[in-house]
């Protein structure tokens, strides 16, 4: 019979997977999305990124908090895109879209650091 001890550390690996699925499942959203316009990533490549961008993310959705990890994915999206589109094309960061970037980061963190740990398998 497990201890509780070793129960809690299986689902903390579970959930800390789940997160690492979410990042990997927005650097996928930040590849695809940067590829539809900049085509630097054939379109054989950019579907499959895409497919198993969400594949993660809905494996992810069954561990933690869907809300919270909804918002992760697209914040991480959000903000990748942005920071390749502005070293692709040469163009920059205004500071007011750099400090809105920074207020999105922070609200990622601050989503993160809330979710709550009762959610089951």
């Amino acid at each position: 019979m497990e201890t509780d001890s070793a129960v809690k550390a299986g689902s903390a690996r579970k959930t800390n997977r789940a997160w690492l699925f979410v990042i990997l499942a927005g650097m996928l959203e930040i590849a695809w999305a940067s590829g539809l316009k900049y085509q630097f990533v054939p379109y054989l490549l950019m579907v499959p990124a895409l497919f198993l961008g969400f594949d993660l993310f809905i494996r992810a959705a069954k561990r933690i908090p869907i809300g919270t990890a909804y918002a992760v994915f697209v914040g991480i999206g959000t903000v990748g895109t942005i920071v390749v589109e502005s070293i692709i094309s040469h163009g920059g960061v205004s500071f007011l879209k750099g400090g809105l970037i920074l207020l999105l980061l922070l609200c990622i963190i601050g989503l993160k650091l809330t979710s709550y740990k009762g959610v089951t398998e």
